[in-house]
């Protein structure tokens, strides 16, 4: 039987196959963020604005419902308000990461905005509050070396992208700001009822920040498929998968998934694009996918 004071130092996650899916498939939703919002043509921030708006009326509905049939609590007035300031992080890490996605190379955008995952996994390690297994070092240094690859061999430093490289680095940080704060509430909350929260802070700060920056708010000659896409991929599957996962891993399993973006951003752009998929991009996917299952065999011990 576990002490008092092993519950305060150590969390259990439950981990399992279906949130493990769940985490993988959303990871990949999210991935094709910044394709979609190349595509758009709103302003980049309002395509931001648009992903959390879009989904908000059907994530209150599925509160709801969560809440009617005791799926999740309602949460507390300390907890809503952690999950209103999650929001304005969440808008925060959009707002950069958009604007850094027109201003650099999109394998830039997907690695830098990413680069909270970094974070996340430096968290986990201090969370554990004790020496990481051995399986959790294995796993932490192919995250990294397969992580480092593919940094290689798709990065591209210049003047010309240095802004844009810097907003993506900022908002992998702002997104660690959201992660947390929503992992934490999901412990007594259901996925939709977190979401709803997040979406109804961080749409209106989204708005202000587009008109703010004289963008164009309405689609344009694109129409709102592109703004549809993204709201449907990114947020109700990307960020929905993801959100129902993330009371099941810890913070160090979380942020090696992250490191899953680039490895099918770099399969994305070989079959949309074309774009020259050689044996080290493979290497790099092959060893983040190895470090997952070996964190979560470990996780199991």
């Amino acid at each position: 039987m576990a002490t008092a004071t092993q519950e305060r130092t150590e969390k259990i996650y439950a981990g399992g196959a279906w949130p493990f899916a769940a985490l993988l498939l959303g990871n990949a939703a999210l991935a094709l963020g910044p394709w979609l919002v190349r595509l758009t043509d709103t302003g980049p921030v309002a395509a931001g604005f648009w992903r959390m708006a879009l989904p908000l009326p059907l994530f209150a509905w599925l509160a709801w419902r969560e809440i009617a049939k005791g799926e999740g609590a309602a949460p507390s007035a300390r907890t809503g308000w952690i999950l209103i300031a999650a929001g304005v992080f969440f808008a925060a890490d959009l707002a950069a990461w958009h604007l850094g996605i027109e201003l650099t190379k999109l394998g830039n955008a997907t690695l830098f905005g990413n680069s909270g995952s970094l974070i996340l996994m430096a968290w986990g390690l201090f969370a554990l509050r004790r020496a990481p297994s051995r399986a959790e070092v294995l796993a932490l240094g192919a995250a990294l070396t397969g992580a480092a690859i593919l940094l290689g061999r798709s990065l591209e430093v210049s003047t010309t992208t240095l802004l844009g490289d810097l907003l993506c680095v900022l908002a992998g940080a702002f997104y660690v700001l959201y992660l947390l704060p929503a992992q934490s509430a999901r412990e007594t909350m259901g996925q939709w009822s977190v979401l709803t929260l997040v979406c109804a802070s961080a749409a209106p700060t989204l708005l202000v920040l587009a008109v703010l920056l004289g963008e164009p708010v309405l689609p344009g000659a694109a129409g709102w498929t592109p703004v549809l896409g993204l709201a449907v991929s990114s947020q109700v599957i990307g960020q929905g998968l993801l959100v129902y996962a993330l009371k099941s891993f810890s913070p160090l399993v979380i942020g090696m998934a992250l490191l899953t973006q680039p490895a099918i951003a770099a399969l994305t752009g070989w079959l949309a694009f074309d774009e020259l998929l050689g044996w080290p991009d493979i290497a790099g996917m092959a060893l983040v996918a190895a470090a997952l299952v070996i964190a979560r065999a470990g996780a199991k011990d």
